[in-house]
């Protein structure tokens, strides 16, 4: 309906899985290198998981236009099915001819091991791919792991992708599936969409549609879809979709943040009419709510008056990064009642700013990030858990929720089982166990690239990036740089960096990507802030 009227040859946000609309972010291309380095090893298992809609699918669909036209595949669409039909289909994929009456299991597994045998004396390589795999039950699972058994004394016979949501990792960590977890090589986790990436994201698939002229999204529009969608990309195509159908309607030449709620609304269903209704009732409780909290406020005050009058004066400290208060013991992450989203904000982005003795302008129109960039660092804006901020060792800063309210603070250490916030005005020393309720995950946090950084590396590469890897992870596992004037991404690089991956809990996938040498500048000790000193990693 608005192709013409865009401008476009081509409908950008279909969400059919069309590898001439996929987009790399930093999310997929480590999703990709994890899913070849597994296929090119020729490991039994590889596993890919992710929420409905990051990608999955469609990042597996660009892996196997990588791999070499004589590989045999077979696809597992819907795997909700019986062992003995699972078996029957994987030979119907092959091309397997089986006796219409076989019900034996025995029988199928020794027809695929003949044509596997066959298939590799060829010289062919044979994958089963399997979509939607968090609806395997475990007696399919067993299965599936038993057919990796078929092999040669020096090949697997079969290599196996599995696709599935984040229950998939669940399941796989049951006691009575511990020996197939054992067998996965690679694995990886698909995050959405940062909300730097969406921009880019949108511009892609409509250059890839044809768009020629501006931009079709106000920056307004791209702040409000990030809030929608999470970064979901199947989200973003949907409302995208809706949103410029509006605009056509409404004889827009922009999609604006008004256009892009309504959009939302329409494809989740729901209904405007009450709004108004519901809008004045919100802003009746808001007001009594607002009331309440100064008169709890102004009580508060006039305690603590009463109690600080009677305290002995101690001796002002000097106080880090504008932090006007330092607070420990058994506190909690709790926002402030008198702070304002935007001052926390600025706040915890003054204090990361500063652990990098970099200047956090809050009056400048130009986002955190690029602020960093502009000053020599890199930025990450990213979903994760403790565990990956311990992995990488860097302050960041976290979006936390109060309610439906959000709020920003920085963790600046972790000791153990304490982790030290700046909020606001104060530094918090908080238990862990205090994070997981209020940190949706979010983080942002900085990071010195190297000298000629360009990318990941893996092998093949060669430059002042390979020499800047070798002579730390030389001195960090205690052993010579290479002596070569330009040091190569060879076998004993990458066996090296694998080293280095299974210590600090990473992927060992032999590919030094960002979060890999992130952690590999913290552990050798490159001058810029940590979360633990080297002696606490340990």
């Amino acid at each position: 309906m608005y192709k013409e009227y865009f401008g476009l040859k081509e409908n950008p946000f279909s969400i059919s899985p069309d590898p001439h609309y996929f987009y790399m972010s930093e999310g997929h291309r480590e999703a990709m290198a994890h899913l070849l380095y597994g296929i090119k090893s020729e490991s039994g298992f590889v596993l890919l998981t992710g929420e409905v809609g990051t990608g999955k699918t469609t990042v597996c669909r660009c892996v196997l236009e990588q791999i070499p036209e004589d590989t045999e595949i077979a696809f597992i669409l819907n795997p909700k099915m019986t062992v003995e039909e699972l078996l029957a289909n994987i030979c119907d994929e092959f091309g397997i001819k089986y006796p219409p009456d076989t019900r034996s299991n025995r029988v199928f597994v020794s027809l695929i091991n003949e044509y596997l045998l066959d298939t590799r004396a060829k010289g062919k390589k044979a994958i089963l791919l399997i979509e939607e795999a968090q609806n395997l039950s475990v007696e399919v699972l067993e299965q599936i792991r038993l057919l990796t058994n078929l092999e040669t004394n020096q090949y697997k016979l079969l290599q196996i992708i599995m696709l599935g949501q984040p229950e998939l990792k669940e399941m796989l960590s049951r006691p009575e599936l511990r020996q197939l977890s054992q067998r996965i090589t690679a694995r990886y986790h698909l995050g959405p969409l940062s909300k730097r990436e969406i921009s880019s994201y949108l511009e892609h698939r409509l250059s890839a549609a044809g768009l020629i002229r501006g931009h079709l999204f106000t920056k307004s529009a791209l702040r409000r879809l990030y809030r929608l969608t999470g970064g979901v990309p199947r989200l973003i195509n949907v409302i995208c979709d809706r949103a410029l159908t509006g605009a056509y309607v409404q004889g827009k030449e922009q999609v604006d943040a008004r256009i892009l709620t309504a959009a939302a609304r329409e494809v989740s269903g729901r209904s405007a009419s009450r709004r108004p209704r519901l809008r004045a009732y919100q802003l009746v409780c808001a007001g009594v709510l607002l009331f309440l909290c100064i008169a709890g406020i102004a009580a508060y005050n006039i305690q603590k008056t009463r109690t600080l009058s009677m305290a002995i004066p101690s001796a002002k400290t000097q106080e880090p990064s504008g932090i006007s208060g330092i607070e420990t013991g058994a506190l909690n992450l709790e926002k402030p009642a008198d702070a304002a989203q935007e001052m926390l904000k600025d706040k915890a982005y003054e204090v990361l700013f500063g652990k990098w003795d970099i200047h956090y302008d809050p009056e400048s129109y130009l986002g955190p990030c690029e602020q960093a960039r502009r000053q020599g660092l890199q930025c990450v804006e990213d979903k994760g858990s403790l565990t990956v901020l311990r992995q990488m060792n860097r302050p960041a800063v976290l979006k936390l929720w109060n309610g439906s309210d959000e709020y920003y603070a920085t963790l600046t250490s972790l000791n153990g089982d304490t982790a030290s916030f700046a909020l606001g005005g104060e530094v918090r020393v908080v238990d862990i166990k205090e994070i997981s309720p209020r940190w949706s995950g979010d983080y942002v946090l900085l990071w010195r690239a190297p000298p000629g950084y360009k990318g990941g590396l893996k092998s093949g590469n060669v430059g002042v990036t390979v020499a800047w890897l070798d002579r730390q992870l030389a001195m960090i596992q205690k052993r010579e740089p290479s002596s070569a004037q330009r040091p190569f991404y060879d076998e004993k690089l990458a066996a090296q960096v694998k080293e280095f991956q299974v210590t600090a809990g990473l992927v060992p996938s032999g590919i030094a990507g960002p979060r890999t040498i992130i952690c590999v500048a913290a552990a050798a000790g490159d001058g810029g802030p940590v979360l633990r000193l080297k002696e606490e990693s340990n």
